[in-house]
């Protein structure tokens, strides 16, 4: 009897261990518990066993063998493989949206979704990219518990006072219905609209800009035609500069019109004159403006006039500033 119980702890133990991810050596085992390889092997066949008999409480966890490693790991149904992984963290790190200690924490716990027989390479690989981040400057203390506070806040539809660093470093209040969240160039940005205003103007606030939030017990709710729509925004918006929707018309002399039309996700190309492509798209606010500009001579504004307009009063500014007016 004493015996059974032995090898029932032990293989319990092996188990367990496997269970946090360990690489478990046959030979090794055998030397910490004093008995043959062989009843190590009958216990890692027993394990096998227990995992194939249960497929519906474990799902298809199961125990595989390394020969570069010469030991035994678990392998679970939902573990993220290792190039998925790899390519959040890049994707992560690539954004600088967080600090460096929340990418730590991040980091760690997605490993913890990998075999542990990959761990070390992963670390190996993003480890000069870890020692050299920098995180674009925050004036709240995290950006994911904000971020948390936010999404709950919209979830349940509660009207919040933040108090928010303006871009001229001016420290302002509002008081706010929060509508949804997005991402892009680095910062997370806040859709909300005036409580005490009708005009259902959406309104966007950098969340890492936003030193103080205030729950209030008012409830809000928004009607179908005020519903924010989080995916035609990113498909029509730049740089997150707010404004009208407008339909605008450009010709591109530029060597990749690909790369316009995947950062212009409303954009096709509609004419061809020459070596131009004449390109179409619905873009909202002046952010495009930016874009386009960026594009130097490689881009000819078309349509509409007001853009005409707004780009030839930002080249001649820019002429001015050069000495060339």
């Amino acid at each position: 009897m004493g015996n059974a119980a032995q090898k029932k702890n032990r293989v319990l133990d092996i188990f367990y261990r496997a269970m946090k991810g360990e690489n478990l050596s046959v030979s090794k085992i055998a030397d910490e518990y004093g008995v043959s390889t062989k009843s190590i092997s009958r216990d890692m066949n027993e394990i096998k066993n227990f995992l194939s008999d249960n497929r519906d409480i474990v799902g298809n966890t199961e125990l595989k063998y390394s020969s570069s490693s010469k030991s035994y790991y678990l392998e679970f149904e939902n573990f993220l493989l290792s190039k998925e992984l790899l390519a959040i963290m890049k994707i992560m790190v690539g954004c600088r949206a967080f600090s460096k200690m929340e990418i730590l924490k991040l980091s760690a716990k997605l490993k913890n979704f990998i075999s542990y027989h990959d761990k070390e390479m992963l670390e190996q690989l993003l480890s000069k990219e870890m020692y050299h981040y920098n995180e674009v400057n925050h004036d709240c203390k995290s950006v994911i518990d904000t971020l948390w506070q936010l999404t709950r806040c919209i979830h349940e539809k509660i009207e919040i006072s933040v108090t928010y660093y303006k871009m001229d470093r001016r420290l302002v209040e509002r008081r706010l219905k929060p509508a949804a969240i997005m991402f892009s160039d680095y910062y997370f940005y806040l859709i909300a609209y005036h409580s005490d205003k009708a005009d259902w103007k959406p309104l966007y606030y950098r969340v890492d800009r936003i030193v103080n939030i205030v729950e209030h017990r008012n409830r809000f709710t928004i009607d179908k035609a005020h519903d924010f729509d989080e995916g035609e925004l990113r498909n029509k918006i730049q740089f997150m500069f707010p404004g009208e929707l407008r339909k605008i018309k450009f010709e591109y002399t530029g060597p990749s019109v690909q790369a316009i039309l995947d950062k212009i996700p409303t954009a096709k190309v509609i004419d061809m004159k020459g070596n131009a492509k004449v390109i179409e798209a619905e873009t909202y606010g002046t952010g495009i403006n930016m874009f386009l500009l960026s594009q130097g001579n490689m881009v000819k504004v078309l349509e509409p006039q007001s853009l005409v307009h707004e780009m030839k009063a930002e080249l001649q500014g820019l002429m001015e500033s050069y000495g060339l007016g």
